[in-house]
């Protein structure tokens, strides 16, 4: 009889033993899912997709080397980096208190951004055996606004009850505002990123000077080049080649200082660009893809005071304005920068 108590005993000490292992499992499992924001293999991560609450949405999604922006213009590579650096690096600092918890998810719900996460991952992966490789959605999470010390970040993991505070190592700060949900914050200011080996003709416009025009069309690797007049299609027999080298390599890196669709008023572009331009300059690739870009005066007064002086208005000799990509951008752009490509044809005449 004392034999069967001693099993019976044991057998129920070993049954609780289980339920609390068990039980303690769940919840380090729930936990684990909960405070999971970070990516530790960024190298994977395909594509980022984040949206606020309004109309206001963008996807980041890698292209070979590069990163696009909703699939269509080059993304900022410095401001992707920045987000993969902070998905990676990203730590939970303690779960949100009791006491703040409705207030900090009646906020989340109202101004939290979503933020999607997709990885190439493999439908086998076992022993060193990876098959069968695809893009999947690996994490869905919601990111807050600010503490009150400034130093961490509500967030919230879809479908998680618990939202946590989060934080940077190393870094004083919070780090909502690197999941921007604005085009503007993510597009690439490159307007011409081409080496001089890959380009294959080059033609420059001026509006009121069409005899200062020309094409250039490159004949070989050797430096050879084809230089005809846009005002009457002439030849150019003799040019300076250390010229036009010098301006064909300045096409490696040219940027615009800032996009302004969303700073001036639609009225006021739609003026601009219905005004006669300034020069226009069309740079085609060997893969023959065209970079083309139109270009307009900026004057250095405000409209309303320049209305009043008419033809007096100062010009700005240090910005012009030029619709890219297509049309679609309207921005500022510094003559310091591109003045090294927009000298007339005259200045390569020997």
């Amino acid at each position: 009889m004392k034999k069967n108590r001693n099993i019976i005993v044991i057998t129920l000490v070993l049954v609780i033993v289980a339920i609390a292992l068990l039980l303690q499992n769940n919840y380090s499992t729930l936990s684990k899912y909960e405070t999971d924001f970070s990516v530790e293999d960024t190298a994977s991560i395909t594509k980022i997709f984040i949206a606020d609450k309004s109309v206001n949405s963008v996807t980041i999604s890698r292209d070979g080397s590069r990163w696009l922006l909703n699939n269509k213009a080059l993304a900022n590579t410095k401001v992707v980096n920045t987000l993969l650096s902070t998905i990676k690096r990203i730590k939970v600092k303690s779960p949100v208190s009791l006491a703040s918890h409705n207030s900090v998810v009646k906020r989340l719900s109202s101004i939290g951004k979503k933020v999607e996460i997709y990885q190439e991952v493999y439908r086998i992966d076992m022993f060193g055996l990876k098959l069968f490789k695809h893009e999947k959605l690996t994490k869905v999470f919601f990111v807050g606004d600010v503490t009150r010390d400034n130093l961490g970040t509500y967030m919230l993991m879809e479908g998680a009850e618990r939202p946590y505070i989060v934080y940077l190592p190393n870094f004083r700060g919070f780090i909502s505002p690197r999941f921007s949900p604005m085009i503007d914050d993510w597009r690439s200011h490159v307007v011409f990123k081409d080496k001089l080996s890959d380009i294959k003709s080059l033609k420059l416009q001026f509006t009121e000077r069409d005899s200062m025009g020309f094409h250039l069309e490159v004949i070989d690797a050797m430096g050879n080049y084809e230089i005809s007049r846009l005002l009457d299609g002439s030849k150019v027999k003799s040019y300076d080649t250390l010229k036009v080298l010098n301006m064909l390599t300045s096409f490696a890196d040219l940027r615009y200082e800032s996009r302004l669709n969303n700073i001036l008023a639609p009225q006021k572009i739609d003026s601009i660009v219905n005004s006669p331009s300034l020069f226009e300059l069309t740079l085609v690739n060997k893969d023959d893809d065209t970079t083309y870009m139109k270009c307009f005066t900026k004057n250095r007064l405000s409209e309303e005071i320049a209305n009043q002086y008419e033809k007096l208005t100062p010009v700005d000799h240090d910005r012009f304005y030029a619709l890219i990509n297509d049309g679609d951008d309207f921005v500022l752009m510094q003559f310091y920068v591109f003045d090294k490509v927009l000298y007339p044809l005259d200045y390569y005449l020997n």
